[in-house]
């Protein structure tokens, strides 16, 4: 008897405690490290090309696990060579290796994903941090950094520790004009963008039989900006339906947990009956309001679309909404559809003509304007969407106000021109599903029966990994810079347009770690030659993407002292063998400024015993303690200088004969 979490968990454990899992069922201890089998592994090409390179550097002949899919759908403006340059890289090492491409305009990996290779009861390893999206079909979904996704693809396994499961119990049914946004949104404004940190949120009780499919999903793909480690829903008829639409019904399986509440660590309760429109505020999706309190808020720009809520149900009901009317004439009013599947779906109906007429601006399948490509609004400008995050300046525009609710009510902000509760609408709409949705899977391309004529095509922006050493003993380093709670990855490491192209770069992407927090950064850092960033709670939230650890490591950062680490950025420098410390006692953040010296010694030792680091400020003349809280995994990752460096020394052992 158990939760469907840990159901999963055990049928793809691999490894638990240190231990290979006997006949007996492994206890799963919350906080200790687990391994688990991982059946599907996606990337995008954010994150996607460091990927590739990093599984060419391991020398494994091809992908191992049932399905590998490399995604294109963040870097899609071709205004130079850079990007169609490394989409064909990353079309042609798909083949090489084995894995299927999703070309440039088929869709957002995460819709696409759920649509075209979902499968409840799977394990799904994702180089982007809404990977969990997944998770509405009945998947353990997880995200993580690319050298993980690599190691998976190689058949490894995904090592994490185990999270707390908590079940989230809905009752109910949501009122007209309250949405499956509304259920995330009151998630993060009870328990905050911290609230999921080293849990797994399991949906379960009457009420989600009340919510489709891709209603689930948004909330799954939220999840994310609670700090979760995934999170999942049952997969019931509703399920089977859903894949029956997208000719997959053969994947169905039934999978739900015992549903008691002794299985769970805790139980949320949440009414769906009592919920009504929300909004996040700026600049933290946490920040949430009932939609009435910001009525009259005038509003110059909506956009409809992301991972988070771009699916054909999505769509429909805002074109409905906006059938024979128009966008108010100080809106700018755009819609991305998910996939190309949704894109085609509603051209077919006649959806699309309804958007268009009404003056919507049609964007392409892409992650786009919720990446800051794109679409940025005017100075000062408010900007409503349906997406997943509204960190400051990620929209492209720093000054800019971003709110993020559901379709619905981005419909009735485009039509009124200001912040609106849509129930002042009317009649709320009602959407009717197609038996089978629109099936074209051209431009997802297989791998080729004979993988190894394949030659990888390499454009002049793609450059090596940079060196990584092996853990030293001691340093003595400066602060190079000193950040406060909650720090994101858009934060050390920026998207968007300009930036975003050079991510097979890492000389040149480093020219703009912390660029839109401390200009000087780089400089500073190049003129010390490395040094300590130190950071308060939270620290590394936000995106999963790697080149927020590789970057600093490149500019010569040796260690990140934190109250606390988000869980994939701390994976993240781990694999790359920066040292995560955390504060034992967390006044002595208080006592560091930026430029003070720091004297690190004993680093060795301590990492291999779990023990406390002492850290000297020598321009302060005081030491404080550290800890480095890691696995003995992780150890061996850290002294080894990295996970790369960890995985080649294991296969020269072996090569040579050692330990067998």
């Amino acid at each position: 008897m158990s939760s469907l979490t840990e159901k999963i968990i055990r049928a793809h454990l691999v490894e638990c405690q240190g231990q290979t899992p006997s006949a007996t069922p492994a206890e799963l201890t919350r906080g200790k490290e687990i391994a688990i089998k991982i059946d599907q592994a996606l990337t995008q090409d954010a994150t996607g090309t460091m990927t590739f390179l990093e599984f060419e550097a391991m020398d494994i002949p091809a992908v191992k696990t049932d399905v590998a899919v490399s995604y294109v759908d963040h870097n899609m403006l071709q205004t130079d060579f850079r990007n169609p340059d490394d989409h064909l890289y990353l079309q042609s090492v798909a083949a090489r290796f084995g894995a299927y491409y999703s070309k440039p305009g088929n869709g957002i990996c995460h819709q696409v994903h759920l649509e075209r290779f979902s499968a409840p009861g799977k394990t799904l390893l994702g180089g982007d941090s809404h990977t969990p999206t997944c998770g509405g079909a009945g998947m353990l979904a997880i995200g993580a950094g690319g050298l993980d996704v690599a190691i998976a693809m190689g058949g490894g396994p995904f090592y994490f520790e185990m999270p707390k499961i908590i079940g989230v119990r809905l009752v109910g049914k949501l009122p007209e004009w309250s949405a499956a946004k509304d259920v995330i949104l009151e998630m993060l404004k009870r328990l905050t963008v911290k609230g999921g940190v080293g849990k797994i949120f399991e949906y379960f009780g009457p009420a989600v039989k009340t919510l489709s499919v891709p209603e689930r999903s948004t909330i799954t793909n939220m999840g994310a900006e609670l700090g979760a480690t995934t999170s999942i829903f049952p997969s019931d008829e509703t399920t089977y339906q859903y894949l029956k639409m997208q000719s997959r019904e053969h994947l169905w399986v039934e999978t739900h947990g015992d549903e008691r509440d002794s299985d769970y660590d805790e139980i949320i309760e949440i009414d769906l009956s009592k919920l009504e429109p929300l909004m996040a505020k700026p600049h933290s999706p946490d920040m949430v309001v009932p939609v009435k309190e910001l009525k009259g808020t005038k509003v110059s720009q909506v956009i409809i679309g992301s991972c988070t809520n771009s699916s054909f149900r999505d769509l429909m009901t805002v074109a409905t909404i906006m059938k024979g009317k128009k966008v108010h004439p100080n809106v700018s009013f755009a819609v991305v559809p998910g996939s190309k599947q949704v894109y085609e779906q509603i051209a077919r109906n006649g959806a699309l003509a309804d958007l268009i007429s009404a003056g919507a601006r049609i964007l392409e399948s892409a992650c786009g304007p919720c990446i800051g490509m794109g679409q940025a609004p005017s100075s000062q400008g408010v900007s409503v969407r349906s997406f997943n995050r509204n960190f400051q300046g990620r929209c492209g525009t720093p000054d800019a106000f971003v709110y993020l609710t559901s379709p619905e009510v981005c419909a009735a902000c485009a039509l009124t021109g200001e912040i609106t509760d849509p129930r002042e609408l009317g009649q709320v709409p009602k959407i009717e599903w197609p038996e089978r949705l629109a099936i074209d899977d051209s431009m997802i391309i297989p791998p080729p029966a004979d993988k190894q004529s394949v030659e990888i095509i390499r454009g002049p922006n793609i450059k090596p990994l940079p060196e990584m050493k092996p853990l030293e003993n001691a340093f003595t380093k400066e602060v190079l810079i000193k950040v406060g709670d909650n720090v994101t990855t858009d934060h050390i490491m920026p998207a968007g347009a300009k930036i975003l192209p050079l991510r097979s770069n890492i000389p040149a992407i480093s020219e703009f770690v912390f660029s839109a927090v401390d200009p000087k950064f780089v400089a500073r850092a190049k003129e010390k030659q490395g040094g300590i960033i130190v950071g308060g709670d939270n620290y590394g939230q936000g995106s999963s993407r790697e080149h927020a650890a590789i970057a600093p490591l490149y500019l010569g950062v040796k260690a990140v002292i934190t109250k606390k680490f988000a869980r994939i950025h701390k994976a993240n420098l781990l694999n790359f063998g920066i040292l995560p410390l955390t504060f034992i006692d967390p006044q002595d953040y208080d006592k560091i400024e930026q430029g003070d010296v720091l004297e690190i010694g004993g680093i060795i030792s301590a990492v291999n015993n779990g023990g406390v680091i002492q850290v000297k400020n020598v321009t302060k003349g005081y030491e404080f303690s550290t800890k480095c809280d890691v696995t003995k995994r992780n150890a061996e990752m850290l002294l080894a200088g990295g996970l790369i460096n960890l995985t080649k020394n294991a296969t020269k052992t072996v090569a040579m004969g050692i330990g067998q």
